[in-house]
């Protein structure tokens, strides 16, 4: 549905009182919004490699950008910095980001490559942004803090460490947004490939977007066990967000950086955003961080 190409396209988030996709472009340090009855993208620029974006309850958006969180008012294209972290990890930056059930934005970081393939190890963390401002780490020694979400009842959270190639689930306090005692959900078979991003359905089940793999799944977390897969036409499958009047549609995003020009040129379709539809299950808005 979007065919203008992403390099990292990410972090896709359906904006209702906008009727639009919501995502960014992590390496070309950008902040997109995709219209569907446009079919128009607009987008801001930033200064920093951009890894998630959330809705503010007041308007226009919260992000984390380079290893900082930050306001973006999107009339006035102004970023505002609200907290500086890992100041000493000149080469970390933020990555996938997502608010919890009482409005506190969950985010998490990640070691850049130094060369193809090379990256420090156990160098993310997972923080949490609550509406005052505060920051708690609640993960440290990740490798690439990623995909993340809630349980319907808000008794667990799930997130993904990339390079672990699993799914884990923890006990959420819904009051005081600690997490504790995780567990492994669900180990990815070798054509998955890595898991990326990650949403949840009405039903409970997660869709977890798998890097390289071409692919989203549906994991049951009762159970542990993949229960559907939908290919696409394109291996770097980056994340998936439920969106559309009545979040029956599924939004995919996808990326081209990674790929070497051979693989290009039979990958027309690398860096654009997919829709999927008759899935025969919907999902649930995004929550809003609450300031």
């Amino acid at each position: 549905v979007v065919k203008e190409k992403n390099r990292m396209g990410e972090c896709p988030v359906w904006e209702e009182r906008e009727n639009a996709l919501v995502y960014v472009d992590i390496n070309s340090q950008k902040v997109c919004r995709w219209s569907p009855i446009t079919n128009e993208v607009q987008s801001v620029s930033v200064d920093a490699r951009v890894g998630s974006v959330a809705l503010r309850q007041c308007g226009g958006y919260v992000i984390a950008l380079g290893t900082r969180f930050a306001f973006l008012d999107w009339d006035t294209q102004a970023v505002t910095t609200i907290l500086e972290l890992e100041q000493d990890k000149p080469n970390n930056r933020f990555n996938d980001g997502k608010v919890d059930p009482k409005g506190r934005f969950f985010a998490g970081t990640m070691a850049e490559e130094t060369a193809p393939g090379v990256r420090a190890r156990r160098q993310g963390a997972l923080y949490t942004l609550f509406p005052d401002h505060s920051v708690i780490k609640q993960l440290d020694q990740l490798d690439i803090s990623n995909g993340l979400d809630w349980s319907l009842d808000h008794r667990t959270f799930f997130h993904i460490d990339s390079l672990s190639y699993a799914v884990h689930a923890f006990s959420y306090d819904v009051h005081t947004g600690k997490i504790a005692c995780p567990k492994l959900l669900y180990h990815l078979e070798k054509e998955e490939q890595m898991p990326d991003g990650m949403c949840i359905d009405t039903e409970g089940k997660l869709w977890v977007a798998c890097i390289d793999g071409g692919r989203v799944i549906r994991i049951d977390p009762e159970t542990g066990k993949r229960i559907q897969t939908v290919r696409l036409p394109t291996p770097r499958i980056t994340s998936c967000c439920f969106g559309g009047k009545d979040y029956s549609e599924m939004y995919v995003t996808s990326a081209y950086d990674g790929l070497d020009e051979a693989t290009l040129a039979k990958e027309p379709h690398a860096g654009e955003i997919f829709k999927i539809t008759g899935l025969g299950v919907k999902g649930i808005p995004q929550n809003f961080y609450a300031a």
